[in-house]
């Protein structure tokens, strides 16, 4: 696993979390960071000494979306210059066990209201990142675990979403 992904999605989850929860979706530009300070020279202050390591990368939050119904629908239409490392998008969700999946109704408008009553549901907030070489990482927050010591880490928590950011980056 790539532990700077790593580090870099718990960074975005703790940015995103400083606002609380019910957030909307954040999308992040992934850049080099000596590309960025090269590009924005007024930048190298704010960053302090993260601006001289190599290899080190900055998330650039895009700020407002675009209007959208569905993440599938946002991520399907962006594309990224070839100077963006990768992208990482942090989004909330409500979860349930995977052996309750298997109940869940095919509609989609019935399965939100399903997930939104059902007892074993769990709000999460969830930061995926994705580079244009394959690598992924990815952190996951529990609202009923709301402590930075409770945060999951791996590079397949979220397989789908992980592709879906992916397509983003493709030539």
């Amino acid at each position: 696993m790539d532990t700077r992904l790593t580090r870099l999605t718990l960074d975005i989850e703790r940015h995103v979390a400083a606002a609380g929860w019910d957030q909307p979706p954040h999308l992040f530009a992934l850049v080099e960071t000596a590309d960025l300070v090269r590009r924005e020279p007024q930048l190298a202050a704010q960053m302090g000494g993260t601006a001289d390591v190599a290899g080190a990368i900055t998330p650039v939050d895009q700020g407002d979306l675009p209007p959208h119904s569905t993440l599938e629908e946002l991520l399907g239409g962006i594309v990224w210059p070839p100077e963006v490392l990768g992208t990482a998008l942090s989004v909330e969700r409500l979860m349930v066990p995977p052996e309750a999946e298997r109940d869940m109704p095919q509609d989609e408008g019935a399965a939100l209201s399903w997930l939104a009553e059902h007892p074993e549901r769990q709000e999460v907030r969830i930061v995926v990142a994705v580079l244009r070489d394959g690598s992924r990482g990815a952190a996951l927050r529990m609202r009923a675990h709301d402590d930075e010591q409770s945060i999951l880490t791996g590079a397949d928590l979220v397989p789908g979403l992980a592709d879906a950011l992916a397509a983003t980056l493709a030539d």
